[in-house]
Order: C-alpha cells, then structure tokens, then sequence
C-alpha cells in the first residue's frame, strides 16, 4: 500500500465509452430551463447537461468519476453549472458542492447568481435546496443541519417532496476547504452521492508548489476533500484548458471525460473579434502605451478616443433601452494599482473638462471641437452598427445626460478588499482595474475593453481569462471596441486559432464517448497538430533550456494501482525488445551493469512507452509535457529519429530512500568512489547524440522501513542542442 501521506485520488475504469447511466429530465429541470434558460438554448442545455451527468458516477453506485467541461470565457458556464446541479438534484443526488472564487467577491457573485436562479432563498417556492455558504463545524446549525438532511433521505418513510438537497458554496481557499472537510469527515457519507462542481478548475486543480515539489495548501484540501466522499463525481468548468494545463490535469486528477460547451446564437466571441474581420478591435500605438511613471503624462490619445465611443454608446442604449440595463467600459492597464489612479484622475479630469464644455453655448470654439471630436467617433460607429445608430444630433443633445448617468470605479484591493459593483446606480459605469478584474468578473453590459497592458509574461490562459470582451452581446455588438496593446493583440489572433483547433479536437472525443486520456497520445502524437503547437508556445511560457539535461520524476511513490498499471506498461515495452550487457568494468558491483537496447524508433519509444507512463505529482507531469512536446518536435524535424533505451541494474532492484511526500531523495547512482573509470555515475549512462531512457525498478523505503517494491521509474535524457524549449510558468497563482 502506499503511505498514510500521500492523497491520490483514482478514475473508477478505463473504458472505451464513457457513459455509465441515463439520467431522467423531470420536471423540475423543465422548470429550470423554461425560467432561467433563453428559448434558443434549452435544448442545448438540457442536452449538455444529461451528457455530463450520464457520465458521472451513477448515484446508486459507488465510486470516483473527474470528468473536464470545457466552454468559452462567458459563453454560459454557470448556467450549465446550475442545470447539472438540477438535473442531479432530480436524480437523487443527496449533495452538490460548487467551488467557485478566489476571492469572496467571487464568490458572493456566484452565490448571487445561484440564489436567484436556483430560487434557494424564495419563500415562495417549495424548498429545495438547502444552503450552506463556507459551512464550518462549529457553525451553529451547519453540521447538524446536513446530518439532519442527510437522514430524510435515508428515512423511507419520508415522502419524496420533502427531502432537500444539500447545496454547499464554498471559497477556493485552504482554510474554508478544510473546513468543509472536517464536516465531511463527521458524517457517515457511505453512499451519499455527491456532485462536486469546480468553477474555474484550472485555478484549483494545479499544484501551486510544483516548482518546489510540495503540495499547495488549497490542492491539498481538494484532494483530502474528495477522499472523504465514497460516492461523488467531480466536474472541472473552465474556459481555458491550455494543452500543457489540460495535460497536466490529466495526469494529476485523471479526468475520464471531456464535454465541449456550444454557446448559444446571440454569444460573441473571438472568431468574431480576432478572426478574418477585426472591424472592433483597434491596435494602441506604441507612444500610447503607460508606464509605471504614467501619472506624470498626457492622457493617452487612444484613450479619448475609446471614451468617446463609449459615451456615444451610453448615450444610444439610453436612447433605445430607456436607461434598463447597463453599458460599462473596462480599462485594464497594469497588474499594479499606481497605473490604476492615474487613469482614474485623467478620466475625472476628462470628463470634468467635457461636461464643462459641453454646457457651453454651441456657438463656442471651444465646444464646437470637442463636438466635432465625437462626431469622428459617430462617424466610427456608423461602420459596424449601420442604420440603427441614432444620428449624431440627436445623440449629442442627451450627451450630458449620459455623462451624468456614468460612474468611475476604481477596482481593485489598494484600499483593502474590492468592492462589488452596485449595477443599479448608473447606468454606464467605467471601471479601471488589474487583476481583480481577470478571471470570473462579471462585467454587466460591456461595450468597450481599453487594454494597453502587454502580455508580459503571463500564461495563454490568463491572457485568455482578461477577455471580458466575451459574452452575449450580438444585440449591441456594433458599439464593442477592443483597445490592445500590439503583442495583445497578436497573442489574442494566435489564442484563436489554438482555441478552436483544441476545441474541435476535444469534441472527436466527446462525440467518440472516448477516455480522455486519448486526446493526450493524439496531441503528442499527431503531426496536425504543429501549426497550434507553434502557436500555442510562441507566447505566454518561460522559455528554458531544456536539453542536454535528464528529466525524471521527483515523486515516486505512488498508489498501487498506478505503479501497477506503470509497470505493466513498462514491462510490455520491453518484452518487444531485446536487451544486451553493455562493456563495462570488471570491477563494477551487479547494480552497476546495465543492459541497452540501441536504434529503439523515438516514436515507438514515446507511443508505446512515454506518453502513456502515468504521473500523479503535477510538477513531473507539467515537466514530463514538456518533455513529450520536445520530442513531438524532434520527431517533425526529423520522422527517423532514434533513441537508446537502457535497463538499469536488471539483476536486482536498486533500493532508494523517500521523503514524507514520496519524493525520491536520490534517483542516480553517482560515480565509484575509486574513480570513474570503474563506474562514471548513472547520469553518463547515455548515447551521446541521440535521445537515451533509462528505465530504473526500485524498491522504496523510509525511515529504514521498506514501503513499496518493484516501482518503475523512467529518466529521459536529451541531446544538447541549439534549441530552447518551453515550460509553462505557474509559480504566480496563489495558494
């Protein structure tokens, strides 16, 4: 067995299709669609949802089900989010826990939402739900109140209607995870069918600590979380599964499942942004561009213009909507705050200096360039919106109004914790902000995005994730405009094109009810695939050398059924091929002769042997994609490439020590203390110019006990080469 410390969370099968059951519409999911849910969408909806629940754990049976749900940046995720958590309320799931935010802004945003579409908190309606928001086991009521819950259900003498499902909302967060947990741990949860939905997954299920090899404190909780649940699915929403982000959830949580989330006809999003037309995008110029001594400048010209767009768009939905809904801007100019208030105070200035003008009399020269200025800018919206767009006359005479009727906010925590947006106060608002403002805000009735932050080096999906932009907004998408920085603007074009393939990659899957773990040998595999890789990794990772170096697993240990399955791998690679002695000293002890086989096809060795080896720690998983990709790129150059395969120490297992985290303390054997010319050290067992594996069978102990034998490990050594090669950088999420 493997040790006390380790939290490994396994699939229940492996199987060709992924469907394990059929979940039944009833009328409270009907209810659902018909109430919250846009007549054009309820059947795609509805249909989504079932294909997700039918293949999460059954809730008559026992087991672990990770399955990924994969939709566009605010193209309708949470209400997909709330149609499954119906559908398996209605199918007699007992608890469905929704971990959404890192902040609590975020989370009451979803709590909101969930409250009212959900109707969890309507007196008027038969109660449901239960809600438990961040529940801890000291709370009053909240312990006893699941246990209680719980008890209806298993009580058959309670009639159908008056048993209530459990709904749990909790913080992305250690602590509050933990104590979720705690209250786990209380309650008999053998079989309790429980659905966990992770929002932005891509945000909990990476290990923060990766690059030390440790496990961040909120993973950790997850982890400990799910083991405490005999019967539950889990369901990982994103928009973003980067392809070494998604192959690193693979490897660490093991998702079964994929299904790709269509949005609904009236959603914008980047085909119509960054595809063949880019009528609403406009490239910053370069002088436009802030830096952290900004405050002292001019407001930018790129910025005028934008909010003159924007304050004729304001100006128009009040026009046509009579002041219902909401028009907002954002404007995203650094990850620091300092940028934050100097934009701030040019706009306040901006604006004081325009109302001040506009109230002038309209023979005024003064008024009369500040007029001709937005007539520039009506002239601009001409072009996308045509002949709805009110004329320019009657647009300025409501001009002040509109001015009057738009708020600045500042959103971020340099004066402590972000405020939530009271959306009702103005009708347009301007919003300036960093990265409160990134992942999972809602932006209520977003016209006009000003960006001149660069992309830095921040991820593909965090650049992604800014994208605010997004959304169902076809109705007024004449009046959009996107302001980016240059690079931006070409890493949105390139994210694009990487977008879409990966999509329509995802749904052969999907339609095929394939594992998912297919599309993983498909990217690694597929020569198709070249065009998205290069512009997948030209931006948005670290570049490091990644050659003339070994990569192997620090972590080791591992549950049974992974080593088992590793090993079987492992084996059957070896068994095609045929393994001799290589000279070496007469001197060396048995565990320092090794067998080789030579001209191994590169390919056969990372089809049949490398991409399917198994890693549950995500920092040799993310290192281990890398790997792969490299050798991908090796294999495109040259489709002949060869390697080395050498057996280490094949007449008995080598014995290595473990820390508490099942890291391996020393993998290679160093060299003979009598001199290298007896044994040079396990890490110049290689070929010199081609690609070598090792392939090591370990016994494990700690603390002098033994704690697990026979484990494969695989070390891979590349050839020094001119080339860098790319990691993914995930060392700035937070814990």
């Amino acid at each position: 067995m493997s040790d006390n410390n380790s939290i490994i969370v396994e699939p229940i099968h492996e199987s060709t299709s992924s469907v394990q059951w059929t979940p039944i519409v009833g009328p409270e999911t009907e209810e659902f669609l018909e109430r919250v849910v846009w007549s054009s969408s309820r059947d795609s909806v509805r249909n989504d949802a079932v294909s997700i629940l039918e293949k999460c754990t059954a809730p008559f049976n026992t087991g672990q089900e990770t399955g990924l749900v994969v939709g566009y940046v605010q193209s309708g995720k949470t209400l997909s989010i709330e149609a499954v958590a119906t559908l398996a309320r209605e199918n007699l799931f007992q608890i469905v826990i929704v971990i959404s935010g890192t902040a609590v802004l975020l989370l009451n945003q979803a709590v909101q939402r969930l409250s009212s579409d959900l109707m969890f908190e309507d007196s008027s309606v038969p109660r449901r739900w239960i809600h438990f928001n961040n529940p801890r086991r000291k709370d009053e009521g909240s312990l006893e109140g699941i246990r209680d819950i719980l008890a209806d259900w298993r009580d058959e003498n309670i009639p159908a209607e008056y048993r209530n499902t459990v709904l749990i909302t909790v913080l992305k967060n250690h602590t509050h995870l933990k104590n979720l947990v705690e209250i786990m741990d209380e309650l008999e949860m053998l079989n309790i069918p429980v659905l966990i939905i992770d929002d932005e997954a891509d945000q909990a299920s990476l290990n923060t600590r990766v690059r030390y090899d440790k496990e961040s404190t909120t993973y950790r909780q997850l982890m400990e979380l799910r083991q405490k649940l005999p019967s539950h699915s889990y369901l990982q929403y994103t928009a973003t599964p980067q392809a070494p982000l998604l192959l690193s959830i693979i490897d660490s949580l093991s998702p079964n499942f994929v299904q790709v989330l269509d949005p609904g006809s009236e959603y914008v999003g980047g085909q119509e942004f960054f595809g063949d037309k880019d009528d609403f995008v406009c490239v910053i110029p370069e002088q436009d561009v802030p830096d952290t001594q900004s405050s002292s400048m001019e407001p930018p010209k790129s910025l005028l213009s934008a909010l003159r767009i924007f304050m004729l768009g304001v100006a128009a939905g009040l026009i046509d909507s009579g002041g219902s809904g909401n028009r907002s801007m954002l404007i995203h100019p650094s990850h620091g705050t300092d940028l934050h208030l100097a934009f701030i105070n040019w706009i306040n200035a901006i604006f004081e200096q325009w109302k001040s003008l506009l109230s002038l009399p309209s023979s005024d020269p003064d008024r009369i360039d500040l007029v001709e200025s937005f007539h520039e800018a009506h002239d601009s919206l001409t072009i996308t919106v045509g002949a709805n767009l009110p004329t320019f006359d009657k647009l300025e005479s409501i001009l002040l109004a509109a001015f009057r009727k738009t708020g600045l906010r500042e959103v971020n925590t340099r004066d402590g914790p972000t405020r939530q947006i009271n959306w009702h106060q103005k009708y347009g608002w301007i919003l300036v902000g960093g990265q409160s403002m990134d992942r999972g805000f809602t932006v209520e009735g977003l016209t006009v995005t000003y960006m001149p932050r660069g992309i830095g080096v921040g991820h593909a999906d965090t650049i992604q994730q800014r994208a605010r932009f997004f959304g169902y907004k076809k109705a007024y998408l004449g009046y959009c405009r996107v302001y980016l920085e240059d690079g931006t603007y070409h890493a949105f074009r390139n994210y694009v094109n990487h977008e879409e393939y990966m999509r329509r990659e995802l749904k052969k899957i999907e339609h095929k009810n394939q594992n998912l773990n297919e599309w993983k040998r498909s990217f690694v595999l597929d020569s198709d695939l070249k065009p998205c890789r290069k512009n997948v990794l030209e931006f948005e990772y670290v570049q490091l050398k990644f050659t003339d170096s070994w990569v192997s697993p620090s972590i080791v240990l591992d549950s049974e059924a992974v080593i088992k399955a590793n090993m079987e791998i492992v084996d059957s690679f070896m068994n095609e091929r045929t393994f001799e002695f290589i000279n070496s000293n007469p001197d060396r002890p048995d565990n320092q002769r090794h067998k080789a086989c030579y001209g191994v096809s590169l390919r056969s060795a990372v089809e049949q042997l490398l991409v399917r080896i198994r890693y549950t720690s995500l920092s040799d998983s993310q290192r281990n994609t890398t790997m792969l990709l490299y050798l991908s790129y090796l294999q495109e150059n040259n489709p002949d490439e060869h390697c080395t395969v050498f057996q280490m120490s094949p007449s008995e297992n080598r014995t290595r020590s473990i820390d508490q985290n099942g890291k391996v303390k020393q993998l290679f054997q160093g060299k003979d203390p009598k001199g290298s010319h007896i044994y040079p050290g396990d890490r110049e067992i290689r070929s010199e110019n081609t690609v070598s594996i090792q392939i090591h069978k370990l016994n494990l102990k700690r603390d002098d006990n033994d704690v697990m034998k026979d484990v494969p490990v695989i070390a891979v050594w590349l050839p020094k080469s001119s080339d860098s090669f790319i990691v993914q950088d995930q060392s700035g999420l937070n814990d």
